[in-house]
């Protein structure tokens, strides 16, 4: 994802260390193979990566990235990267357009078992929803930073997906070694925006279309460096005061309000809650408590109030389980469920819906924003029993 996601996309690639240069070609998309008299070369920026994970192999590589820039919005493009000694198939992808709805996968964590448990859930997301404009992670991506088969297993999992839709993702604390040191993998092979606070470029930044800021924290540095966490609180508030958006949504991984009464996140509580209600935030997407739980919830006179505010969403899409609580403020919860949601953003409407990995939709809902901007939530919860379990 880009900054300026309507003209700008950030392509990634990874290749031996034999190959200290590579490519990227790009056309307009046409009907026939005729694109292919009308490419544009751009040779990419390498980085090198030397990383080790515990007692795993070492693991030397060559990332590539390229900035594409100053593509039409709405347009249809292709792209290889490679050399004349190998090049990749042919991908293919569309631009949004200035006017007209946005659309977004959101995953909670996949985490673990990623290339055999995880794949599915991409993957019945796309065939679900065949094109969407962006796709958002709320953090834990893999298990182990450093980990570079599990690293392969994401990408693996995501196939051409990954290849051919925009994606953005805040990091978790599986992303970071013990003292906050971040995956070795992250920047290489993400080439996300660096519109954020100082020192946390790539991992609090935000993207914005014509009618919709995505923001990005950085959960971890939040509970962990006290200078980092007020650096974001700060950048937050300052972003969001001058906010032209008609809709905000935010995404970190630590949530606000937990799935279990156990697992209750103090400083998100005390630091970034009241920014997000002071500026009236559409949305909240986060992971880490691995069930899904969604409702909205505000603070008046120091006491919560139910169903005003942002809403506020926890879901998990990896095959690792937590047990779930039973909180006022969760108008659908689920245990031992994979699920993915879409979200749809059109003029004064926000359409969302949550579904298994089997392509059941187990939760749904609608908000519609008046001429104040106040929302009114229209709840679409199919007539299915909640998957709680025994609790």
């Amino acid at each position: 994802m880009s900054a300026n996601p309507l003209e700008e996309v950030g392509i990634n690639w990874r290749t031996a260390t034999s190959e200290a240069t590579s490519y990227l070609q790009f056309a307009v998309a046409t009907a026939g193979p005729e694109f292919r008299e009308e490419t544009q070369d751009v040779t990419a920026k390498t980085t090198y990566l030397e990383t080790q994970q515990d007692d795993e192999p070492v693991i030397r590589a060559h990332y590539h990235e390229v900035d594409l820039k100053g593509l039409v919005p709405g347009q249809t493009y292709v792209y290889r990267v490679g050399s004349e000694k190998a090049w990749s198939e042919w991908f293919q992808f569309k631009m949004p357009k200035k006017k007209g709805p946005v659309s977004l996968f959101y995953f909670g964590d996949a985490q673990n078992d990623v290339s055999s448990h995880w794949s599915r859930v991409i993957r019945e997301a796309s065939f679900q929803f065949p094109r969407v404009d962006f796709m958002l992670y709320a953090g834990d991506l893999i298990n182990h930073e450093d980990a570079d088969f599990e690293w392969g297993g994401w990408f693996e999992a995501g196939g051409f997906v990954h290849a051919s839709v925009p994606v953005m993702m805040t990091p978790g604390n599986h992303e970071y070694a013990k003292g906050v040191v971040l995956s070795k993998h992250w920047k290489p092979q993400f080439n996300l925006p660096e519109n954020g606070p100082e020192g946390l470029e790539e991992m609090a930044y935000e993207i914005n279309y014509p009618d919709l800021k995505v923001v990005s924290l950085d959960g971890e540095q939040i509970d962990e460096i006290p200078a980092q966490k007020m650096a974001q609180v700060k950048w937050l508030r300052e972003i969001l005061e001058n906010n032209p958006k008609k809709w905000t949504i935010v995404t970190f991984h630590y949530p606000i309000y937990s799935t279990k009464p156990n697992r209750i996140n103090e400083d998100m509580l005390e630091y970034i809650k009241p920014v997000l209600e002071e500026y009236e935030v559409d949305m909240v997407l986060q992971g880490h408590d691995h069930a899904y739980a969604r409702g909205r919830v505000t603070t008046k006179n120091n006491q919560e109030v139910l169903g005003e505010g942002p809403m506020y969403v926890v879901s998990v899409s990896g095959p690792k389980m937590y047990d779930i609580g039973d909180d006022p403020w969760m108008d659908r919860r689920a245990y031992m469920t994979q699920l993915f949601q879409w979200i749809n953003i059109d003029g004064d409407q926000l359409e969302y819906k949550a579904l298994t990995a089997t392509g059941e939709l187990y939760d749904a809902f609608i908000l519609q924003k008046d001429g104040a901007g106040k929302n009114k939530l229209i709840n679409k919860i199919p007539s299915t029993e909640e998957r709680v379990g025994e609790q």
